[in-house]
């Protein structure tokens, strides 16, 4: 009986000393299954009030979280590749990471930001990357327009993306293309009529004060997260408030004499020195976008993250975590950015720089923060109107996918002084 009760009591110490007490989510590019789906466990730990932490340029940018049954279990249900790791194991890991030789950094995850997608009612004839992935990491977030931007509700939230936007009042600029399209009638029917309910002579009018309320909601010290032409457009309308940039066809009257000479550089958060595109049927808003300036072919359009150091440049490092430094370029409306009309405080996260594009990149407004990301749809290199959606499930390790998910996951961060 003795000998039993000893061999019982070494069972359970040896059981207790191998315990496992952390659940890695491996973001290297052989061990993960599904990448996007990695944020949403993520997401989902935050979101019920565990602990995690993200290990910067640890083998990918991998999530270290709290072993728990439940957690286990929804790795198991998403199909997410996880690691068990003991207690001497974790240590090693996070000594590892905390090494002067390394370049890398543990950045402790609070809490789950508040989400919202800054986006019409009603289905589009183009499809969003941010809806897409969000839906598909099974990450809630909550459908905001005009109406709850100007009653002041972006309060409620702490990240906020623009979908397929034009802040300028001109459309989309798809006049060229599209002005006997019934969704293009439509679509100018609505916006007018939301306009003059929201108090609006103008669309653009009703535009520049949304994009006044997003700016200040930056400047407070909110995340916004924009793509495609959401992002020349957002910055155009900031610099030509106060002056009619737009055609007849578009809000019924002469665009102002001259207009050029009165954009106003100071209130943009990105761009300088930017040309308007005065064509009112060329699918373009100004010189930003390098789409038809770029001379490059499917086969070799392709960009670099920029390296940073993860213990110096946290923000920068965490936005650009990914397993491949490499990522596949993909077009849109506004393709990528070109680098001469960058503004010098913003910095570069991505970039083709033999074409002399950038493709990603990000600045600090106010107590805030932004985004950029050229291109509409990374797993389709040149989406069109009416096109199907992606399928994620076809693309569950897609890298120009995790940069959209990196900035979902920045605001949860917690907050250190930046070293000097």
């Amino acid at each position: 009986m003795q000998f039993q009760k000893s061999i019982t009591l070494i069972i359970l110490l040896v059981s207790f000393s191998i315990k496992a007490n952390f659940i890695l989510l491996p973001m290297d590019e052989t061990t993960q299954k599904n990448h996007l789906k990695a944020y949403g466990i993520t997401y989902w730990c935050l979101d019920k009030k565990y602990k995690a932490s993200w290990l910067l340029n640890y083998r990918g940018g991998s999530f270290l979280l709290p072993d728990a049954a439940e957690i286990r279990k929804e790795c198991q249900i998403r199909g997410v590749s996880f690691e068990i790791l003991s207690d001497a194991e974790e240590e090693s890991i996070l000594a590892e990471i905390s090494s002067p030789s390394q370049n890398m950094e543990t950045v402790v995850l609070e809490k789950a930001p508040k989400i919202a997608v800054y986006t019409p009612k009603g289905k589009q004839p183009w499809d969003d990357a941010v809806t897409m992935v969000l839906t598909y990491a099974e990450i809630p977030f909550t459908p905001i327009y005009d109406e709850e931007v100007l009653s002041d509700q972006l309060i409620l939230y702490d990240w906020l993306h623009l979908h397929h936007e034009d802040f300028s009042g001109q459309y989309g600029k798809f006049y060229g293309a599209y002005r006997n399209a019934p969704w293009y009638i439509d679509q100018k029917k609505d916006a007018e009529a939301l306009a003059t309910k929201l108090g609006y002579a103008k669309v653009s009018e009703d535009k520049l004060a949304v994009a006044k309320k997003i700016r200040d909601f930056v400047i407070g010290g909110g995340f916004m997260f924009a793509m495609c032409s959401a992002t020349d457009s957002f910055d155009i309308a900031l610099s030509a408030e106060g002056v009619d940039i737009c055609e007849p066809m578009f809000d019924g009257d002469d665009s102002s004499p001259n207009y050029q000479a009165q954009i106003d550089y100071t209130k943009t958060f990105a761009f300088k020195n930017f040309i308007l595109d005065r064509k009112p049927e060329h699918y373009e808003f100004s010189n930003i976008d390098m789409t038809e300036k770029r001379n490059i072919i499917m086969e070799k359009d392709y960009f670099s993250l920029m390296d940073f150091s993860a213990k110096w440049d946290v923000i920068p490092s965490m936005l650009c975590q990914n397993h491949t430094s490499l990522v596949k370029g993909f077009m849109g409306q506004t393709t990528a950015f070109d680098g001469e009309l960058i503004k010098s405080n913003v910095l570069i996260l991505g970039q083709n720089e033999l074409n002399g594009e950038a493709r990603y990149i990000h600045g600090q407004k106010g107590k805030g923060f932004f985004t950029f990301y050229g291109g509409h749809d990374p797993e389709d290199y040149q989406h069109r109107v009416g096109d199907a959606p992606t399928v994620l499930d076809l693309h569950p390790n897609s890298p120009g996918f995790r940069l959209i998910l990196n900035n979902v996951l920045f605001p949860a961060a917690k907050k250190k002084k930046q070293k000097t």
